[in-house]
């Protein structure tokens, strides 16, 4: 593959909010899990799955379950005398948390226990860092597979957008719901469908900002 058809992909993804009727075929999504299973992870230890919801009425109770909480987070705030930060969170933030109710797919990004043979042979008998770490351990290579997942399905028309809102308002009870072991970590929330708007590129900072060469 040429490196500018590749650099056209990276730079043409965008976060898609707002999609068509038209369903994604459930060989599209195996097709993307496959692209997302190929990301690196930490000693190969593929520290990711990954649920397909393709019931809308299943997508939509957890969008409801999303504004239940935040709107409870609301009243506690107002309880505190913060009236603005309530109505910010409902208004500015609730609809970003809620952007996948009308997708036909929503994927549910899940970090699993991080495990490898120098973790149980070295890190663990040494007590080389704390037990917390191998959850971020988790996270980051299910965070890779993700990125693959979703550069994936721009390539093949489709768009995304993945959000943490979701999980940072209501992670129990979407657990609960979907029946989610604890000992698995839930990353982020991803819609997935054919798109009806394509947003501007939003700025970036410019390279020179962000690297940094020690020569």
């Amino acid at each position: 593959m040429e490196y500018q058809h590749f650099k056209n992909i990276l730079h043409g993804r965008r976060s898609i909010r707002k999609f068509s009727d038209r369903a994604v075929d459930i060989e599209s999504v195996k097709e993307l899990i496959d692209c997302a299973r190929y990301a690196p992870s930490d000693t190969n230890s593929q520290t990711w799955e990954f649920i397909a919801l393709m019931n809308r009425d299943k997508i939509k109770e957890i969008s409801d379950i999303t504004w239940n909480q935040l709107h409870k987070f609301a009243e506690k705030a107002k309880e505190n005398g913060l009236e603005k930060e309530a109505r910010l969170l409902v208004k500015s933030f609730g609809p970003y948390a809620t952007a996948f109710t009308d997708a036909p797919v929503l994927i549910i990004s899940l970090a699993t226990p991080y495990k490898s043979k120098f973790r149980e042979k070295i890190f663990d008998p040494i007590s080389f860092v704390d037990a917390s770490v191998w959850e971020e351990e988790g996270i980051k290579s299910s965070c890779l597979a993700t990125q693959n997942l979703m550069l994936a399905a721009h390539a093949m028309g489709l768009g995304t957008c993945a959000m943490t809102g979701p999980i940072l308002a209501a992670q129990d009870q979407i657990r609960s719901f979907l029946n989610i072991d604890s000992t698995k970590q839930i990353n982020m929330v991803i819609a997935l469908g054919y798109p009806t708007e394509y947003p501007n590129k939003l700025p970036r900072k410019e390279v020179d900002e962000i690297l940094h060469f020690i020569l």
